[in-house]
C-alpha cells in the first residue's frame, strides 16, 4: 500500500462505528490513510508528536473525530499547520453531540479546523480527498467520476418513484 496521506485519529476506540465511514470512502477513492486513536486527555505526549511530526511522515490532511469535550480536532489543528478536519462524534458522554459540536466549531483565530455534521465522517474523508484532489488529478478524476455516480443514483430514485404515479397535488 502507498504511504498514507491522510491521517484518522480519534479520541477512543468507541468512536470507530463513526470514524471508519472515512476510511471507507477514502478506500473507495484510492486515497492511502491511516487511522490511529490519539487521546486529547489521556494521551497528551502521543497528540503533540502525532501533531508535530504528521507532515514529515507524509501527511497532508488529517481528520480528528472526538465525543464529549471533543478538544482532539483543535489540540491536532495547534500543532500543525495541515488542514484538520473535525468529526464531532455522538458519544456516551454527550450531550446529544451539541457539546461535541460547539467545542470543535468555535476555534480561536488562528486555528481553524473545518468542521463536519455530526456523526459525520463520510463527508470528513470526501473533503480530506478534495483537498488532495484540488493538487492531484488522479484523485480529481476519482471525485468526479464519484459526484456523477451521486447523481445518477438520484435521478434513478427519482424515476424509479415517478414511476409508481405519485405525483402528489401536481396536475396530471
Amino acid at each position: 500500500m502507498s504511504k498514507p496521506v491522510v491521517g484518522i485519529i480519534m479520541g477512543s476506540q468507541s468512536d470507530l462505528p463513526v470514524m471508519k465511514e472515512a476510511a471507507e470512502v477514502l478506500e473507495e477513492l484510492g486515497v492511502p490513510f491511516e487511522v490511529t486513536i490519539v487521546s486529547a486527555h489521556r494521551t497528551p505526549t502521543r497528540l503533540a508528536s502525532y501533531a508535530s511530526e504528521a507532515r514529515k511522515r507524509g501527511l497532508r490532511v488529517i481528520i480528528a473525530g472526538a465525543g464529549g469535550a471533543a478538544h482532539l480536532p483543535g489540540m491536532i489543528a495547534s500543532g500543525t499547520s495541515l488542514p484538520v478536519i473535525g468529526v464531532p462524534v455522538r458519544s456516551s458522554n454527550s450531550i446529544d453531540g451539541w457539546d461535541s459540536v460547539l467545542s470543535i466549531l468555535q476555534m480561536p483565530a488562528g486555528v481553524p479546523v473545518a468542521t463536519v455534521a455530526l456523526n459525520g465522517a463520510r463527508n470528513a474523508g470526501i473533503l480530506a480527498a478534495q483537498i488532495l484532489g484540488s493538487q492531484d488529478k488522479n484523485v480529481a478524476r476519482k471525485l468526479d467520476q464519484f459526484k456523477l455516480s451521486l447523481e445518477k443514483k438520484v435521478l434513478q430514485a427519482a424515476a424509479d418513484l415517478e414511476k409508481k404515479g405519485w405525483k402528489g397535488t401536481r396536475e396530471k
